[in-house]
């Protein structure tokens, strides 16, 4: 039992379970999953797909807070991956032509993927603070996104596009599948593969890792473009859920919540570690937190606050040193009794 306690993930599955639980005195049949025209819907599935793109999103901060560094521009991908991709298609002749949308979609990947090596060229070439390198892409990004959307609000009538982010495959959401797709992949190269641990070694020590011989360059910019690909894949999801692309709300403030869902699930900002599932359960545990807000018919205008609120009780509990002052008594310490004085014989 103790060592379950002490399990890092232990607290973010409880807390998780609980929120679930609440759900249950505000919503009838919260966890009833049905079958409708051969898809799958319910409360609990609607949690997984509108909680996709923050997983993703999550995901590549996880192994950009593992080297010890933070993007606040992932938003701004977001909303720039679903402007271009939107535009490109809006000016298709066929709008539900699958090579025209695969070759949108191909561009804003592309072009996610450079943002995301831009921010790790600053960083890991020029020198910059990462929190100073990604925020000049989070508000030069967002006006990239205006200017390619002419500061409107760019829709689509698209049954390829919309099937990313709104679309249903073998049942289940597209979304979900992506989602399992990433993860499995990242998974692989980070776990069963030595990227994870040059990623967890680069975070510990950059200087140590260059002088063992580790390309620490080449891990940052491999960390920063990946994270800027799953954030170009949010994008997509989002403005395909939607059919449309808001350059100026899309994605907005994700990026707080993406470092809230690596936090709770288990990853230090200091680097050197980091937890996959637990970023999954800590987005879940934000995405579920939502919508319970909804549910229980939070105000609107107290929602954030509300948000704040319960995550800074997360936090909390998960943190062993709050736990310690509060739910165990202090032990004091035992002080040893002197030990009697030995008798010495002196022989003449």
């Amino acid at each position: 039992m103790s060592r379950i306690l002490k399990h890092r993930l232990f607290w973010p599955v409880v807390v998780l379970v609980a929120l679930l639980a609440l759900n249950l005195f505000f919503t009838d049949g919260f966890f009833k999953i049905e079958m409708k025209e051969g898809h799958l819907y319910g409360s609990l599935i609607d949690i997984f797909r509108f909680g996709a793109p923050l997983i993703l999103v999550s995901l590549g901060m996880t192994l950009v807070i593992a080297t010890s560094g933070i993007d606040l521009s992932v938003g701004s991908v977001v909303a720039i991956a679903g402007a271009l991709a939107c535009l490109r298609i809006s000016g298709l002749s066929d709008q539900n032509s699958v090579s025209g949308v695969l070759g949108a979609v191909g561009l804003a990947l592309v072009l996610s993927v450079v943002l995301g090596a831009w921010n790790g060229f600053l960083v890991a070439g020029i020198g910059i603070q990462p929190i100073i390198a990604t925020l000049i892409l989070m508000v030069a990004g967002r006006g990239l996104a205006q200017l390619i959307t002419d500061g409107q609000i760019t829709t689509v009538n698209s049954s390829p596009y919309k099937l990313i982010g709104g679309g249903y495959w073998l049942t289940l959401p597209f979304g979900i599948i992506v989602v399992a797709v990433v993860l499995a992949l990242t998974a692989f190269l980070t776990r069963r593969l030595a990227l994870g641990l040059l990623i967890e070694s680069v975070g510990g020590n950059a200087e140590a890792s260059r002088l063992a011989g580790i390309s620490a360059r080449g891990v940052l910019m491999t960390v920063y473009a990946f994270c800027g690909l799953c954030a170009g894949i949010a994008g997509l999801m989002i403005s395909s859920n939607v059919s449309s692309a808001d350059g100026n709300n899309a994605g907005l403030w994700i990026e707080l919540d993406a470092i809230l869902a690596v936090v709770i699930g288990g990853t230090p900002l200091s680097g050197g570690r980091f937890s996959l599932s637990g970023t999954v359960l800590g987005a879940l545990i934000i995405q579920t937190l939502t919508t319970t807000i909804y549910s229980i018919g939070v105000p609107p205008e107290t929602t954030l606050l509300f948000k704040a609120l319960v995550v800074t009780i997360v936090c909390l509990i998960q943190s062993p040193a709050f736990r310690t002052k509060v739910f165990h008594r202090r032990r004091r310490p035992v002080t040893a009794s002197p030990a009697p004085e030995e008798k010495v014989r002196v022989t003449a």
